[in-house]
């Protein structure tokens, strides 16, 4: 092989490494689609997209919503879960991860079938539930209780207690309170061996990401889609969905 031909691949190996990088990324906790050690359902879809571009991952993990402020205020490279539209800076990537949200009741209550089931019930959501989900909003004057609370571990013991008939919000969300809470069991006097049940009422919420670097978000969306192609997305999805089957059944998007 003479000089020429070596020279060329030197430079070819150079500048692949060049397009390498570690990308520090503010990520939204909520268990279990991020923790925070940088784990969990969508901890690990973007992890394993951007190291089949070649990058490595660093995770900053904040509370939901903070974890916007805190990339608007310059930490970091990219931002997680943005939801379709917001106007955040930098390049939004295409859609990667969905949450699915829905009704969760005990075993024992009628089948849930619309937010016209819940009329005159008692009703705990996350916050901001009424401004994300417009048909909640629509509803809300025909619970008889109605509340908006951001520990999502609260809802479970109002649940599992009886102060609550029902809970809204994402069905994976919910099932890993449930089981963080049995992980505790002799701490609580009500029994949260109860069967409960989830079901899908409202479409899927969509998110992107945001990368304050053009090409990183490029790189994103090329290597989500061979990810997509080849079934390692839903292999992810499906795993994490299979942890909490108990109590998503059928109704976690199709997982």
């Amino acid at each position: 092989m003479n000089r020429l031909a070596l020279f060329s691949i030197a430079l070819g190996l150079v500048a692949g490494a060049a397009q390498s990088d570690t990308i520090h990324i503010i990520g939204a906790e909520l268990p279990p689609m991020m923790m925070g050690s940088g784990e969990g359902r969508e901890a690990e879809i973007i992890s394993s997209t951007l190291a089949r571009c070649g990058h490595e991952v660093t995770w900053e993990i904040q509370p939901f919503r903070r974890h916007l402020a805190s990339y608007e205020s310059g930490k970091g490279d990219a931002v997680t879960t943005v939801p379709v539209g917001m106007t955040v800076p930098g390049t939004h990537t295409g859609v990667y991860f969905h949450y699915q949200n829905g009704v969760s009741t005990l075993a024992t209550h009628p089948a849930v079938t619309s937010l016209e089931d819940l009329a005159g019930e008692t009703v705990v959501a996350f916050q901001g539930a009424s401004e994300t989900l417009a048909p909640l909003a629509e509803a809300e004057g025909s619970f008889a209780s109605y509340r908006e609370i951001t520990d999502q571990k609260v809802h479970s013991q109002l649940l599992f207690s009886g102060r609550a008939d029902a809970v809204v919000g994402d069905g994976m969300v919910f099932a890993e309170y449930n089981r963080q809470l049995a992980e505790n069991v002799g701490r609580y006097v009500f029994d949260l061996s109860q069967p409960v049940v989830f079901k899908a009422i409202f479409e899927p919420l969509s998110f992107v990401m945001v990368f304050r670097d053009a090409r990183l978000a490029a790189d994103f969306d090329r290597c989500f889609a061979e990810s997509e192609a080849d079934g390692t997305i839903a292999a992810i999805n499906t795993a994490w969905a299979d942890r909490y089957r108990d109590v998503l059944g059928d109704q976690y998007i199709g997982y």
